[in-house]
């Protein structure tokens, strides 16, 4: 069987706590229909040494290539250097501040085999303690965000398509349901993935969780005036579903699940400010800098 050939881009600025840990994963894969035949990092405006630790890496890595952008410009941006310059028609997106597990992009370029499928996405898991309030709060929104994906496909963190477009919205600030929308436009379908992890670092104070939670609340608000397409967590409907779902399996949680939906629903009001009031658009976001120091997950996390 003809093995699925795919190219890898990751986006990283200031990265350098995580970025060799990340390619080290990649080139750990464990591929069986899948071959990676290039990994390309584009680092914007880094000036951490991370653009030092790609280039010696790809000494001894021949498939790996690295992209500078002078400024940050945004992800989306980025993207589209790395869609300018990727070599293959199934292209895999990866931020700089996760890791995946050994199988995931053989879980999510394999499904490729089906032709109806435009975009693969597979299952965040937190590396946080939940030991803390904004432990479990970070681990409670990405058990929602599974549930939900189980409803209906929403692909985050790190994605493979098919490469049926020669770039996105550069002005978007939620690259990955840009091209969900665009994937959707082109009649494709969607696949979620839970088997196929990627580890990633939530906020650990309360400062960054709302910076990240109003600037992606804001991000889908442009998406649903530009690109004229709302994601699944922007439907009331099946966010009470998930939130039930939650209660029934957890009820020992409710006041702590009450307190972290009333928090969100503050994030989403600093975010519809931001859009409605204020005309923000934050494709060029702050970094919120306590999720950048992920490194490798203290414990494994069994595929299943």
């Amino acid at each position: 069987m003809e093995k699925i050939k795919c190219s890898v881009g990751i986006f990283a600025h200031n990265e350098a706590g995580n970025i060799i840990s990340l390619l080290e994963a990649i080139e750990n894969q464990e591929l069986r229909e899948t071959e990676i035949s290039e990994v390309i990092v584009v680092s914007s405006a880094s000036t951490d040494g991370t653009d030092q630790l790609v280039s010696s890496f790809a000494e001894t890595h021949k498939n790996v290539k690295l992209l500078t952008q002078a400024k940050r410009e945004g992800k989306s941006s980025a993207i589209n250097l790395f869609l300018a310059n990727a070599q293959e028609d199934i292209a895999v997106i990866i931020s700089a501040d996760v890791i995946p597990a050994k199988q995931t992009i053989e879980k999510l370029v394999s499904a490729f085999r089906n032709p109806e499928i435009g975009a693969t996405g597979g299952r965040p898991v937190p590396v946080n303690e939940e030991n803390s309030y904004l432990g479990y709060i970070v681990h409670l929104l990405w058990r929602l965000h599974h549930r939900m994906a189980l409803i209906y496909p929403k692909l985050g963190e790190m994605i493979a398509f098919r490469k049926v477009m020669n770039s996105i919205p550069k002005d978007s600030a939620v690259d990955e349901a840009s091209i969900e929308a665009i994937i959707s436009e082109k009649g494709l379908k969607l696949k979620y993935i839970p088997s196929a992890i990627i580890n990633n670092k939530g906020a650990e104070n309360l400062a960054d969780h709302i910076k990240q939670r109003r600037r992606i609340q804001n991000g889908h608000l442009w998406l649903k005036a530009h690109q004229h397409y709302k994601v699944v967590s922007q439907d009331s409907g099946i966010l009470l579903k998930v939130v039930l779902q939650e209660l029934k399996e957890m009820p020992d949680t409710f006041f702590k699940l009450t307190g972290a939906i009333l928090l969100e629903v503050f994030c989403r009001l600093l975010g519809s400010w931001d859009y409605y009031v204020q005309g923000k658009n934050p494709f060029t976001w702050e970094i919120a800098h306590s999720t950048k120091d992920l490194n490798q997950p203290k414990r494994d996390r069994k595929q299943k």
